[in-house]
Order: C-alpha cells, then structure tokens, then sequence
C-alpha cells in the first residue's frame, strides 16, 4: 500500500455523478502574462492531494503552483526565457510529481527534466533526451511514461534509463489498432494498462499491459462533435470505475465516457468557444482533486478552472 501513496488519490465517482455548469477560476491571466499571478496558454496540469495544483505555463516556458486559496501563483521550475539550460523549459506541455523525491517531471521540448520541489532549486536534471515529447505518467511502481508525438509512440522508463521500453503504437503513424498518429496525454492504472489521447486520430486508444494493439475506448468516428466523437482530444483521466474523462480540445468541453459506452456525455462546456463561466476556450489539462472536483486548464482563456462535484 505504501507504493500507492507516491500517485494521486484516484477519486470514485459516482456512476451519476453531475458536475457544477459555472467553473470558479482558480488561476488566470488579467494581461501581464509573465507576472507570478498570471497564466500564457496553460497546457498540463496536475493536482496533488492537498488541492495544490501544478500548472506547465507554456506560453512562459515555465511551471506554475497555486496552493489552495492562493491569489497569486509561485515560479517552481523554469521562468529564465525559453532554452535548453539546465535553467531553462522550452515548450513545455506536461508535469507530474514524484513524491517519492519531492520533485517535478516536466516533458519540455525534446528533453524529460526532473526539478526538486526544495526551495532554492535554479535547475533541473536530464531524464532522457531526443525525444519529441509531449505528456507523461507514472505508475504505482514510479515507471515514468512518455509519448513521443513525433514517433508516434510511447515507451516506458525506469527512471534513470535513457532508451525506454515500447509499450504503445511504434508501427508509423496511421489509424491501425497498432498504430498512433501524434499521441498526445496520458493516464496509467494499476494494471499499468495505458491510456493515450491519438490526437491525430480523434481518438483515445487503450493498450493493456504487454499487447501489441490497442482498443478504441472513446472516440474513432472521425472529426466532430457528435457523442461519438473528438476534435482533437487532449487531457484524459480515468477514475476507479474505469470511467473516462477526455478535454475534446477543439470543442470546447470535457466528455464523459463510461467504460465499454459508445458514446460520451458533456460534462462542463459544451456551450461554444467562449470566457464565460460555463464555457472554455481549447481545454487541454484535466485533472481531478481527491473530492471528485474537475480541474481544466482553459488554454486560450489563459485560466484554470474548477468544476465543482455537485
């Protein structure tokens, strides 16, 4: 059980459960986007047990925290311009924390970093490199995941190792079973079964551990905003009934897809391309706290919201 307390707690959701339609933002842009207090194009997000909440703020090449109740953010890795100094985040798309070392691992770039979360840390450390990387995940047994959007692959790290293990897509990019075509975000369960956002492919593949194919769980009927369909999904995020939550980026909403449905319910946006409270504005970054409340980085609205568990 010990191993379990280096993830997040994974809520269990109700099966009808309803979410509330108005997102409270929690961190956002008024304009001066390198300011502490402010949000460029939030991507990744990643929200710890005490509702701390860690942001890749792309737009500044840096990494963000809000605590709970906090009014400003805190700088916790990058924010010296864009490069490849060991100081330095370039395109930063992802972010987890490995409690076990109290640190941060970010995919920037074509780099992996890991950045301790001890005060008065100026730098990171190279994990694995030439790689074009986009999310990550770690299972309860600290492997780190990556996605290769490029390749159109993802493999597996113990951490420390530089070449990985294939664990899905690597046949080219296509829309094959075995194939992805730019994987995007990631979620690992326990079983160490992967879930991927094919972006590409309007689709969400799930690879059980040591398969060769994946299986369409969400998505996979082309381009749209049917309930069968993605436009461009990122973000995802499966909770212990195995039910799925997806950011349908260019739709402006999150989806709802419970395990083996064909087709997915909207549970916040949905109400077009917008600032309102009831609407985002290419959602990328989904999480949730360990009371089921929904964290959505907004991306063109510079913002995080919370959608609270009703």
């Amino acid at each position: 059980m010990l191993a379990l307390l280096r993830l997040p707690f994974i809520p269990t959701i109700p099966a009808n459960a309803k979410w509330a339609q108005n997102g409270v933002t929690i961190a956002r842009s008024n304009g001066i986007w390198d300011a502490t207090s402010q949000l460029n194009q939030p991507m990744g997000l990643f929200v710890d047990d005490d509702q701390t909440v860690v942001i890749v703020d792309e737009g500044n090449n840096r990494i963000m925290q809000w605590e709970k109740g906090d009014t400003s953010g805190q700088v916790v890795a990058g924010g010296n311009g864009s490069g490849n100094r060991p100081d330095q985040l370039y395109d930063p798309s992802d972010v987890l924390i490995d409690k076990e070392t109290d640190s941060l691992i970010i995919a920037a770039g074509r780099r992996v970093v890991r950045w301790s979360r001890r005060s008065g840390t100026t730098q990171g450390e190279i994990l694995t490199n030439k790689i074009d990387c986009w999310g990550l995940a770690m299972d309860d047994q600290r492997y780190l995941y990556v996605s290769d959007y490029k390749k159109h692959e993802v493999r597996r790290y113990q951490l420390g190792e530089k070449n990985g293990t294939l664990v899905a897509g690597g046949n080219g990019k296509g829309d094959g079973l075995n194939q992805l075509n730019s994987p995007r975000y990631l979620f690992v369960d326990l079983q160490q079964n992967v879930y991927a956002s094919d972006f590409n492919n309007h689709r969400v593949m799930k690879w059980n551990k040591g398969t060769n194919e994946g299986i369409i769980v969400a998505g996979g009927q082309g381009s749209g905003n049917a309930p069968t369909q993605f436009e461009y999904p990122g973000g995802l995020f499966v909770d212990t009934f195995g039910t799925l939550y997806v950011a349908d980026t260019l739709n402006h909403r999150v989806m709802c897809w419970p395990k083996r449905a064909k087709q997915g319910t909207v549970i916040v946006g949905g109400n077009g391309q917008g600032a309102g409270a009831n609407q985002l504005y290419n959602p990328v970054g989904l999480s949730f706290d360990r009371h089921g409340n929904l964290y959505v980085a907004d991306k063109y609205n510079n913002r995080v919201q919370r959608f609270s568990l009703e």
